[in-house]
């Protein structure tokens, strides 16, 4: 059986929190990839109690060049992580792909393809 797919926003994810990420956004994105990896098995969005979803972590602007790490890929988009989401969301379609964002705009683009949707509070501790 094929694991669900969680595709995060790190930029909505990340700016929901005002923590002071916008001074460094690329150690922003790297904490929410060690969160993600770390979390445990089935309390991920997407996730069944025994499994860990794929994870995507899709990142833009000043926190492209995050690199992967055991558990979380994470996309640098060329341009806008939306667009790049999209493209995500359509490539794991009908593989229970669930995004995570806050964004109207982007959620309504993704279901259209058949992902659920959840905000960022989700991925809170």
């Amino acid at each position: 059986m094929e694991r669900n797919v969680l595709i995060v926003d790190g930029a909505n994810v990340v700016g929901s929190v005002p923590d002071g990420w916008w001074r460094d956004r690329r150690g922003a994105a790297e904490r929410l990839r060690d969160r993600l990896a770390a979390a445990p098995p089935g309390t991920l969005p997407g996730s069944a109690p025994e499994t860990t979803p794929v994870i995507v972590l899709v990142v833009e602007g000043a926190a492209r060049g995050v690199t992967s790490v055991p558990g979380v890929r994470v996309d640098s988009a060329p341009g806008s992580g939306d667009d790049r989401i999209v493209e995500l969301a359509a490539e794991y379609a009908g593989r229970g792909c669930v995004v995570v964002t806050a964004d109207r705009e982007l959620r309504a683009r993704v279901e259209v393809l058949g992902a659920t949707c959840t905000g960022p509070s989700a991925l809170r501790p």
